[in-house]
């Protein structure tokens, strides 16, 4: 089974890896890493056309040499990997968020309290609504910037990145489930979840869960 990875960050691609080996490792995965996009959104502040048009030629390629799925690790770009999920269904196609989006959704019960950690600020603009439509209408979602974590991990400075994000979650500590919406969040899930007492999900492993139960069921359980 080929599965697509398409990147945004040279970040997200260790903690991808690393939870297929965990949850999936019969998967044969291809990277595909594209860095200036959050470059570009971080400049022009909003998705433009060419932005989807951008996304749709990394997914049409990705499609070209036989993927059987596709996974977007980059959280900020919803609408575009919308565009690439109609135009090659019923290939699945999932935006990097979705999986854990459902998960804590029916951990937090319809009006429980969802904390949202991320590193790049935009994501806290483009993710919070995408709740309510997998089904939280009731729920609320406190939104969290860990403020340097990620130019902390651009320097390589990982420990950096890890104490910057336990710093901000404190903000969080009483939320029914706190979501680490950047892939790279997740290497620091075991520290978040001890500094909050809470349950702490991770899009990888969402993610990939997800991946392996649309592809193999009903031949293989998730």
């Amino acid at each position: 089974m080929r599965i697509t990875l398409i990147h945004a960050l040279t970040h997200s691609i260790a903690p991808t890896a690393n939870a297929f080996s965990r949850l999936w490792p019969e998967a044969t995965l291809m990277n595909l890493l594209d860095d200036s996009l959050s470059v570009d959104l971080a400049r022009d502040g909003a998705l433009t056309p060419a932005m989807t048009e951008r996304f749709l030629a990394l997914a049409r390629y990705a499609a070209s040499t036989g993927a059987q799925g596709i996974l977007f690790t980059c959280s900020a770009f919803g609408p575009c990997i919308e565009a690439c999920a109609r135009e090659l269904a019923p290939m699945p196609v999932l935006k990097p968020n979705e999986a854990m989006i459902e998960d804590a959704v029916a951990l937090a019960g319809p009006t429980g309290r969802i904390g949202l950690l991320a590193t790049f600020p935009p994501t806290l603009q483009s993710m919070p609504p995408e709740f309510h439509h997998a089904g939280g209408a009731g729920i609320s979602v406190e939104p969290c910037l860990a403020e340097g974590a990620l130019a902390a991990l651009d320097r390589g400075d990982t420990a950096g990145h890890d104490a910057a994000a336990v710093k901000a979650v404190h903000a969080l500590i009483g939320c029914d489930v706190i979501a680490l919406s950047q892939f790279s969040l997740a290497r620091a899930a075991p520290l978040i979840e001890k500094a909050t007492g809470s349950r702490v999900l991770t899009t990888p492993d969402s993610a990939v869960r997800k991946l392996k139960r649309l592809l193999l069921s009903p031949r293989v359980a998730a």
